[in-house]
């Protein structure tokens, strides 16, 4: 039996037949080669585009395209979903949120900031950002040109008193409503109760900035290149917060850091009706005079702060300060963000810069 009729058994074939095969398939390639071309381009045209398409879409789950930039004279702010898959951040900038109605006489100029770090979903967060400014503004008698005057001049535990009426005020609202206006909220009825928000607000006077905190987003200054931290992070293990969970007959247990019932993060929140008492909405309040060595506000959520020091976070504002754009603020606001997602944040990221330099006074 011959080597081909040994090869036939199994389909192969080779000799001079196998040859001549070899060179007609070769000629067919070359001939699709040339009538095909134009199918070919398209076919990897479209696999390009389905590769950038990829590429966009892993960009924007790192943060990279998916974020939000705000650009204003007085302020600039950043917000990215950074390697979280849900954005559950939200960010409020109100300039001259307490003016009067038409008709009244205006009282002096303030301007109100939040950032607003939700969990378990995002209408917590963005309930604070639609609401927070309106219930400060009613409880400082912004409708009152007196009151509002006295406002003006308030003393530091009046201030306090406002701030902790406007956190119950919205709380309760939350609580109450579970208030899921966006179409992306994704969280089940029975769990509404479940989510919450960290809440950082600053009113800035022309003398003065105000700050309300209830959670682990902060607020510094940048004084004289400096860092001024204008809130305390809100942690379940800082000793004053221990105490007040377990003289309410909480727990904090340590899984993966220090958590409420081994399950929050932090020690007060808005929202989180299932963690009441142990988690409170109180904020804790400060009222700082504004000096002609300040730069900047920052106000940011713990996706920059759990990777950017306060030192850091104001050398990069100063940085950008310098270089003289009149936008500096926004680009500060980014920069952080960059800077955050880079250092490996696995939260998202929301940053506010507000300008205080007396030259830019309100």
């Amino acid at each position: 039996m011959s080597m081909a009729e040994v090869c036939c058994d199994s389909a192969v074939v080779v000799g001079a037949e196998a040859e001549a095969r070899a060179r007609a398939r070769a000629g067919r390639r070359r001939r699709a080669g040339v009538e095909g071309a134009g199918r070919w381009n398209a076919t990897a045209t479209a696999a390009g585009v389905a590769a950038e398409e990829a590429a966009t879409r892993k960009r924007r789950a790192s943060g990279g395209e998916a974020g939000l930039v705000v650009v204003a004279k007085r302020h600039g702010a950043a917000s990215v979903a950074g390697r979280r898959r849900e954005m559950e951040d939200a960010v409020s900038l109100r300039e001259a949120f307490a003016a009067p109605a038409d008709g009244e006489v205006a009282a002096a100029r303030c301007d109100f900031y939040g950032v607003f770090d939700g969990h378990g979903c995002s209408h917590v967060a963005d309930a604070c950002r639609e609401r927070m400014h309106e219930l400060v503004a009613e409880e400082m008698g912004a409708r009152s040109p007196a009151v509002a005057a006295a406002a003006a001049a308030r003393e530091p535990a009046s201030w306090t008193g406002v701030m902790e009426r406007s956190f119950a005020r919205m709380d309760a609202e939350v609580i109450a409503g579970c208030r899921a206006e966006s179409g992306s909220c994704r969280c089940e009825g029975q769990k509404c109760d479940h989510v919450g928000s960290t809440a950082v607000v600053a009113v800035v006077e022309e003398s003065r900035v105000v700050v309300a905190n209830c959670g682990d987003s902060r607020a510094v200054l940048c004084r004289g290149g400096a860092p001024v931290q204008l809130s305390s992070d809100h942690k379940p293990d800082r000793p004053d917060e221990l105490e007040r969970i377990e003289e309410a007959g909480g727990r904090v247990i340590f899984w993966e850091g220090a958590r409420v019932l081994g399950v929050l993060a932090m020690s007060r929140s808005i929202g989180d009706a299932y963690l009441k008492p142990y988690v409170t909405a109180v904020p804790e309040v400060t009222v700082t005079g504004r000096s002609d060595a300040d730069e900047c506000l920052i106000l940011a959520s713990d996706g920059l702060w759990d990777v950017v020091s306060n030192e850091a976070a104001c050398e990069v504002a100063q940085s950008c300060l310098r270089r003289g754009r009149q936008r500096w603020c926004a680009e500060a606001a980014a920069v952080l963000t960059k800077l955050a997602l880079a250092r490996r944040s696995s939260d998202n990221i929301s940053v506010v810069v507000v300008d205080l330099r007396r030259g830019n006074a309100l």
